[in-house]
């Protein structure tokens, strides 16, 4: 990971557990979530890793999985990655 994208946090900085980085190579989704800023790869870390139950770790890695997948979803909200052209409504 490019480190210095990760100064500028303000936040406590998690460290990526085994199973994400595991779930992340297997769907061929590391780069992608490589690209992404670092407050975002932060966030989606934090957000998994201080589930409680199993069910709901299991719900929100499918989550960030799929958003990172679609490249175009941050936590249920619009995303368009830098330098990508925003998407003309019909």
């Amino acid at each position: 990971m490019d480190e210095d994208k990760f100064k500028r946090l303000k936040r406590p900085r998690y460290q990526m557990p085994d199973f994400i980085n595991e779930a992340l190579i297997e769907r061929g989704l590391m780069e992608t979530y490589q690209k992404r800023p670092a407050y975002q790869q932060n966030d989606y870390i934090g957000w998994i890793t201080r589930a409680k139950r199993e069910e709901t770790i299991s719900k929100r890695l499918s989550q960030m999985l799929d958003e990172l997948d679609s490249n175009d979803t941050y936590m249920k909200m619009p995303y368009r990655p830098k330098g990508q052209p925003s998407k003309k409504r019909p």
